[in-house]
């Protein structure tokens, strides 16, 4: 079992000491990986279920936030969770996205990705809502071209992108190519890490038996599109006061990382969570 962090910047805050405090201290206890999820806008009256967000929670730029985390760490892989995929033009992003690769020596390596919840916000980029799911699907496709991709170029024609003789570069590092790993909790969502993706990170408050039935879909999945359903990761969230059996019941269901996240905004406490994680677990 490998175990990730969380930093939610709407709620702990944009502080960049504090942030980098949290890297440093999560890379010092031992923890593989930090993510951090996104939002690229909200609005009045936004909601995700029940719950209606405040407009001015601080969603920090994902992949600018990991850039600075890389810049003062060593080790930490670096995660999204998730990065709302079609609200990003994927020939842009795959030039960031390796960009921060490279520079990071190989640390961006747990992208995962979803569609986004909210309509309002598909709109203020200019995305059909209805169509996401498609526009996400062609973007894996085009990222995967575009990091494998020689000098002579790719192509792809699709339903939102077309690519003709385009070229990216640099490459990821020491890599053609960077893990996607896909979130969300719908049978859509399985089905897309089962046919595209290296993992699966499911969310939303689902119950256990929701969860295996989403895993094993996935994993059917890959498995009838003749992928190895056995290479596909299997990540979690996880409470960072589960008790000790609990990480063994989840390995055993097949789950590969878990994601944990402090209880509390205050650093001291903050600090005293992960270092008390870290010794039953590491």
């Amino acid at each position: 079992m490998r175990f990730g962090i969380s930093y939610s910047t709407p709620h702990y805050g944009v502080d960049p000491d504090h942030l980098v405090a949290f890297a440093r201290l999560a890379e010092e206890c031992g923890f593989e990986s930090l993510y951090v999820p996104e939002h690229v806008v909200l609005y009045r009256g936004a909601r995700i279920g029940p719950f209606e967000l405040p407009p001015a929670l601080p969603y920090a730029d994902p992949l600018d936030t990991l850039t600075f985390v890389a810049a003062r760490t060593e080790r930490i892989l670096l995660g999204t969770g998730v990065l709302l995929l079609p609200y990003h033009h994927p020939v842009t992003l795959a030039k960031r996205l390796a960009t921060i690769d490279v520079l990071s020596k190989g640390r961006m390596r747990l992208l995962t990705v979803g569609l986004g919840a909210l309509p309002g916000e598909a709109a203020a980029v200019g995305v059909d809502f209805a169509t996401r799911g498609r526009r996400a699907d062609e973007a894996i496709d085009v990222l995967r071209l575009l990091w494998a991709g020689d000098e002579e170029g790719v192509r792809y024609a699709g339903e939102f992108f077309e690519l003709e003789g385009l070229v990216s570069y640099p490459k990821p590092y020491e890599s053609t190519g960077l893990p996607i790993h896909v979130g969300g909790s719908s049978r859509a969502a399985a089905r897309r890490a089962g046919l595209r993706g290296d993992g699966f990170f499911p969310g939303g408050r689902l119950r256990p038996e929701e969860l295996a039935e989403l895993w094993e879909l996935a994993r059917a999945t890959a498995a009838g599109a003749g992928r190895n359903p056995d290479a596909l990761e299997h990540t979690r969230f996880g409470a960072i006061d589960m008790p000790d059996g609990r990480v063994e019941e989840l390995a055993a269901r097949g789950v590969t990382r878990l994601v944990v996240s402090p209880s509390t905004t205050e650093p001291d406490e903050q600090r005293a969570e992960l270092k008390a994680f870290a010794k039953r677990f590491f």
